[in-house]
């Protein structure tokens, strides 16, 4: 079974507004995955079908098929945040955050996955019948 990951950190925006487009394609493969980032209206969705791609060219480069890779897991966590501040009413200061994001993406060959777990039932009938 081939893994890969690709990983985008300190990205400017929200971990929520992220996480919104990555429930909609985890454990998607990922020939469909790249078709609905690349349609969703989402800010997100950019930062996405870029780690996206990253991690298909990643599992290529270890010799995995582009065709039958799917997304096992995807991870969106918090990053670092910025304090700002701005002036509120009577000259008061109010404070605000800017948020950023780090996202994993791991894909893996299914194709693969599957033989093997098909030697791994064959092995364990042979093992019954004896």
């Amino acid at each position: 079974m081939t893994q890969a990951q690709a990983r985008t950190t300190g990205v400017r925006i929200s971990t929520r507004k992220v996480r919104l487009v990555a429930d909609a394609i985890r454990n998607m493969p990922v020939t469909k995955a790249l078709q609905l980032l690349s349609t969703t209206p989402k800010h997100g969705a950019s930062i996405l079908l870029k780690t996206v791609k990253s991690a298909v060219a990643n599992a290529v480069q270890k010799g995995a098929d582009e065709a039958s890779l799917q997304i096992v897991g995807i991870e969106v966590d918090g990053g670092p945040t910025l304090r700002r501040m701005h002036v509120g009413s009577r000259s008061h200061m109010r404070a605000y955050t800017k948020r950023s994001t780090h996202v994993r993406i791991i894909v893996s060959d299914m194709k693969t996955e599957k033989k093997e777990e098909g030697k791994k039932m064959e092995e364990d009938k042979k093992g019954e019948t004896k």
